[in-house]
């Protein structure tokens, strides 16, 4: 299991990096998105992708990878409601697609984000961690 949750690792980074930087030279795209009670949308674009890029870094290095896989989960959950928002009013964003075929499976994988960021850095073993019968 320990090379399987650094592979997860790596790709955690590499979804959170690409998205990071893509948050930060494409601002403008993600603000139809937002919804309306966050303030500052614009701020919070380039906040959440600054987060992104925290993240990958704190994935690095040892001490604070439990923290950033913490981090990491709690920011899937907070950015949900933009990907509602996103899915239920239909809004076109060039580069990306418009349809149910796309928008279902991204907020199906959501909870897959939260658990991915968790297990790849050793926060959870569900569901892959051995109980004893005996335990009750």
């Amino acid at each position: 299991m320990r090379a399987s949750r650094l592979w997860l690792r790596l790709g955690l980074m590499a979804a959170y990096g690409f998205i990071g930087v893509v948050h930060l030279v494409a601002t403008d795209k993600f603000l139809p998105i937002m919804p309306n009670w966050v303030p500052a949308p614009h701020l919070v674009v380039v906040l959440t992708g600054l987060c992104e890029l925290a993240g990958v870094v704190g994935l690095l290095w040892p001490p604070t990878r439990r923290w950033a896989g913490i981090l990491l989960a709690l920011y899937a959950v907070c950015v949900f409601p933009a990907n509602i928002k996103h899915a239920v009013e239909g809004i076109s964003i060039a580069g990306l697609p418009d349809s149910w075929w796309y928008h279902g499976p991204r907020l199906a994988f959501q909870p897959v984000f939260v658990w991915w960021a968790l297990y790849a850095t050793h926060v959870i073993d569900w569901p892959f961690s051995r109980t004893d019968a005996s335990e009750g």
